[in-house]
């Protein structure tokens, strides 16, 4: 018998202040057996943090040909694919022909990206987005999220702030580029 996801109701009251944007988000997020919670609130922050009109989560891990986080227009266009850890050269490369837009919010180590980008050619390389979040930060936020949190979220000069269970937790959040 297959496990079936855990899903995790997460409150965000968002403020954005480098993107100006202000919004009151609750989210329903399946989180799949073989998904580690750092995954999936990397997950949770490329969303809140790209959130504009039209963003969703994509299918799941089941479905390759969709990303972690899109953005279609409200003519059905794909305008952002967002992706969560470490695509592939090729997973990429899809992408950029896919969307105009193209980011990657990382919990792993974003040189892993840089590499893989230097050995197969990908398509508008150099426009893809790349935002590396600490992975001790998603730990100590791990640590005291249940299946049902809130969090308030701010971003502002580049700096992470989230408060969650009485506790402020703060991160750098890193800006890469694939290209040297």
């Amino acid at each position: 018998m297959a496990l079936a996801a855990t899903v995790y109701r997460l409150r965000i009251d968002l403020s954005d202040v480098d993107r100006n944007v202000y919004e009151a988000l609750d989210l329903r997020i399946a989180r799949h057996p073989s998904e580690n919670v750092r995954y999936m609130l990397t997950r949770a922050f490329a969303y809140a943090l790209s959130y504009e009109e039209g963003i969703a989560f994509g299918h799941g891990l089941s479905t390759a040909d969709e990303p972690a986080v899109w953005v279609h227009d409200l003519t059905g266009n794909l305008t952002a694919w967002i992706e969560v850890g470490t695509p592939s050269a090729e997973r990429l490369h899809k992408a950029t022909k896919a969307a105009p837009r193209v980011a990657v919010f990382t919990q792993n180590d974003p040189e892993l990206l840089k590499k893989a980008a230097r050995a197969k050619a990908i398509h508008r390389a150099a426009e893809i987005s790349v935002t590396a979040i600490d992975p001790a930060f998603l730990d100590a936020l791990d640590a005291v999220t249940d299946r049902n949190a809130h969090y308030e979220v701010v971003r502002t000069e580049g700096q992470l702030y989230v408060t969650t269970a009485g506790r402020t937790f703060t991160t750098t959040l890193e800006a890469h580029s694939l290209v040297a």
